[in-house]
């Protein structure tokens, strides 16, 4: 058996690598995941043929990428040390699935892929495997000491690549490495290693600059059903969006590019034990984040709001490090989806120049009663109440007098 499914992208490492394990004597398949990234996914199969790849696998994993992992990440608010929204980390355990699917179908258990060994993406991909697949034979180049004397980094892979006329887009003056899904475009290395050098302004390929998005704000709607986003509407167009999730989301990418919402400049501390810096554009993402907080906050009960609040960490830890198919991932998600059973409703937002502002909420499952809480009238309420129940809460904090 020497066939190796190999997870494709067409960008430089993966373009190197092909090449490497076809020298190496293995019959190479390609797989290459449709996502949502913006290339040209033909040309991209057309260039793995002409380097010497046997087949190549290009699957539409759009809509299960939205629905079954975005939208279930949504439901939980999770944020990664509270800033980062693991548009890379979602879409992993994915890309890792559906190319153990196809080693099956090519009746192999050799697979590979691209990513370094410094990084988290080696960590979510190859606990995947082993999940999947407890017997597969894992080939990881980055790890390859063969490997790692020919490749010290990108710039001797942009070397080899010139060399030996296989196309690319990094440059040695533009060194970036890109990696866009639906959810978000992500950016690093290059200046971007440097903490403290600016990223530049052109990089990003997708979000306007807030100071330079329109002057005028955008009104929206969007209404959730269990804890899933089912439609948006943009008011001043009469656009209401509701065909499907990859649409809906599609749709609010737009809106957020426009306006310049969801770019976020980070260093963050990545599973292997290193601090890294990445740059993230996460345009509809963001909103959808902010829009489903608001709406939990209405509806769910507040302990089970709370409780929520302290998993959210531990359930984005265990995204980020490559956990989405363990026990613990799904014995929180279980509790995650009976808490989603009342997060029913509309939340009214406004966007302009890098913020989406959220202006009103309403649902049929609200749990706020303006009787109760208006400081115009009383309501169904007796305020002496308070003066045991704060009372009873203060025994603990008074001082013990010894007589």
């Amino acid at each position: 058996m020497n066939k190796v499914i190999l997870a494709y992208s067409g960008g430089l490492d993966t373009s190197i690598i092909l090449k490497w394990l076809i020298e190496k004597g293995y019959e190479v398949v390609c797989f290459l995941a449709d996502i949502g990234q913006k290339e040209d996914m033909e040309s991209s199969k057309q260039k793995a043929l002409k380097l010497g790849a046997s087949k190549v696998y290009i699957e539409d994993l759009r809509q299960e990428f939205v629905e079954q992992f975005v939208f279930q990440a949504l439901k939980t608010n999770a944020l990664y040390e509270g800033r980062y929204l693991l548009g890379t980390a979602i879409a992993r355990p994915l890309i890792a699935k559906a190319q153990i699917e196809i080693a099956r179908n090519e009746n192999t258990s050799i697979v590979a892929h691209g990513a370094t060994g410094k990084g988290n993406d080696q960590v979510r991909f190859e606990m995947t495997y082993l999940t999947l697949m407890p017997d597969v034979t894992i080939i990881s180049p980055w790890k390859d000491q063969e490997f790692l004397k020919q490749f010290k980094g990108r710039q001797d892979m942009i070397a080899y690549a010139e060399q030996h006329g296989i196309p690319i887009t990094s440059t040695k003056e533009k060194p970036y490495s890109i990696d866009e899904n639906l959810l978000h475009t992500s950016y690093e290395g290059g200046i971007l290693e440097n903490p403290a050098q600016e990223a530049p302004d052109h990089m990003f390929q997708h979000t306007t600059s807030p100071k330079l998005a329109p002057d005028e704000e955008t009104h929206i709607m969007i209404e959730f059903s269990k804890g899933i986003p089912i439609s948006v509407t943009n008011f001043a167009e009469g656009i209401t969006v509701c065909e499907s999730a990859v649409a809906l989301l599609t749709y609010l990418n737009e809106l957020g590019c426009k306006h310049g919402i969801g770019r976020v400049d980070i260093v963050e501390n990545r599973f292997i034990g290193m601090k890294s810096r990445g740059v993230y554009e996460t345009p509809g993402g963001t909103i959808l984040w902010i829009a489903h907080k608001d709406l939990e906050s209405l509806v769910l009960d507040r302990e089970v709001f709370h409780l929520k609040e302290m998993w959210m960490p531990k359930i984005a830890q265990l995204i980020y490090n490559g956990f989405w198919f363990s026990p613990e991932m799904a014995f929180l998600m279980a509790a995650i989806e009976q808490s989603q059973e009342h997060v029913e409703g509309k939340v009214y937002l406004t966007l302009y120049k890098g913020n989406a502002t959220i202006t009103k909420r309403e649902s049929v499952k609200s749990l706020y009663h303006e009787d109760i809480a208006s400081m115009d009238r009383l309501g169904n309420y007796d305020q002496m109440d308070a003066k045991g129940f704060i009372k009873l809460n203060a025994l603990r904090l008074k001082p013990v007098i010894v007589t």
